[in-house]
């Protein structure tokens, strides 16, 4: 941070022009949101204890960025979550929408859990010219694997650089180096590969902490598009994401959207070698695929979608798909079966439903504007997914999803019924069975106010 901070004085106080910088903070922008957020899951353990959790919080985020002073610009956002009106005892409270990431670090107490914070999650300056993009410091960014996943109160953010070339209208190249991550439920910028690993970090790298590279390709025209990711992080693990998508216009009411995908993922250098020699560390050596199939048709203010994910198995190996950085990429998401918290502090190697090793996931679903009501902006959304292989020993999950959600303005609205039966998470050993023989349901209310 004193990097940052030391970068964003230079930049300023090298200006020699009193009027630039006059007009550089004045053409500059605040923008932000205000958000309330009620969440409540009520589990009916099956072979666990019954649970019934809730929370409410208030919060949001302010943020400004200034006007361009000869192609550069600075920015920063504040960020904060509030709980009010919790339940009686720590255990009770419902975590992802305030400290959960803190209260899974080593030493912290569940009641850490349930604590609201405040964090300056974006400190940045960025320089464009002509086709060129480089920014540096803290951001907010949405990749595939390193995600913003702003489902909470606050998204997640990094702390790096990144340089973005556009090579022509259609071709787009990037690079950069991320050494620090911050999980929407944290205030600390950790160490990228010890949040991703927590104690585990030096057993398996061989170091107490690292970075990651991400090179990405992408290409935009007309109705065909696609991109590639390559996420190298030494001594850990590579990544290679890829995904294409082709759009077709019938007519003024009818249109759709094919898309497919791929992931595959090996671990690299002393991971490699020390996740064979102990395979109690994650079940032997990085090698996870998957594969992923979409098909949405649109008519007028309808939208049908069918998604098909399967994520290869390989016997004596962690062929579960490793995702700690909010990365949830594959089409068959739902708002539960999503690997959401594979990204709290040491548990990358855990794996949820769909990214389980020898799964297959298959999801439909239809969004439906409603403005026939006479209600404008209101819309509802309704999904099914289920998810099988051979490590479901109790029965295939599945989950349904229903939501109703209302925008007018800078207002929008949203209330979430989730029904899970099954629900299946796996350790940091994808061959040991953890699946919880649980059903259960969750409700969430977001009032959520941009300005």
């Amino acid at each position: 941070m004193k990097k940052i901070i030391k970068l964003l004085m230079i930049s300023a106080f090298s200006l020699d022009a009193a009027d630039s910088m006059d007009s550089w903070f004045k053409e500059g922008s605040v923008r932000g949101n205000i958000r309330y957020y009620y969440i409540g899951t009520e589990k009916d353990g099956g072979n666990q204890a019954d649970t019934s959790q809730h929370s409410n919080a208030i919060g949001g985020q302010l943020g400004y960025v200034t006007g361009s002073l000869y192609g550069l610009k600075l920015g920063a956002t504040f960020m904060t979550t509030h709980p009010f009106a919790l339940p009686e005892g720590a255990a009770n409270t419902e975590q992802s929408t305030l400290s959960r990431y803190n209260a899974k670090r080593p030493s912290a107490s569940v009641s850490e859990g349930n604590q609201g914070f405040s964090v300056l999650g974006e400190a940045y300056a960025q320089y464009n010219r002509d086709n060129y993009e480089l920014w540096y410091g803290r951001k907010v960014i949405e990749t595939p694997l390193i995600d913003a996943k702003d489902v909470r109160m606050m998204p997640s953010s990094v702390e790096g650089a990144i340089v973005t070339v556009k090579l022509t209208p259609a071709l787009e190249v990037s690079g950069g180096f991320i050494d620090k991550f911050k999980q929407r439920t944290s205030d600390r910028f950790e160490d990228i590969i010890e949040s991703a690993l927590g104690t585990k970090t030096r057993a398996i790298t061989g170091h107490d902490g690292g970075y990651v590279l991400p090179v990405s390709i992408s290409y935009k025209e007309g109705a065909v598009g696609g991109k590639v990711y390559d996420y190298y992080a030494p001594d850990f693990m590579n990544v290679v994401y890829a995904d294409a998508m082709f759009t077709n216009k019938l007519n003024s009411d009818w249109s759709y959207t094919a898309s497919v995908q791929g992931i595959s993922e090996k671990s690299v250098g002393n991971a490699d070698a020390n996740l064979a020699a102990d395979t109690t560390l994650a079940g032997g050596r990085i090698n996870a695929q998957a594969i992923g199939l979409k098909m949405s048709t649109t008519y007028q203010d309808t939208m049908f979608v069918v998604a098909y994910s399967h994520v290869f198995s390989h016997d004596g190996e962690h062929d579960s798909l490793v995702l700690p950085w909010d990365g949830t990429p594959l089409y068959t998401n739902v708002l539960t079966a999503n690997n959401l918290f594979g990204s709290d502090y040491g548990k990358g190697l855990t794996s949820d439903t769909a990214y389980i090793g020898g799964t297959t996931g298959m999801k439909v679903g239809i969004m439906q504007k409603l403005d026939f009501t006479g209600i404008t902006g209101l819309s509802t959304e309704v999904s099914y997914a289920h998810y099988d292989g051979e490590r479901f020993t109790l029965g295939a999950e599945e989950d349904v999803n229903v939501q109703l959600l209302y925008g007018i303005g800078n207002l929008s609205l949203a209330a979430k019924g989730i029904w899970v039966s099954n629900n299946t998470v796996m350790g940091n050993d994808p061959h040991a069975t953890a699946q919880v023989n649980a059903d259960f349901t969750q409700y969430r209310v977001i009032a959520n106010y941009k300005f």
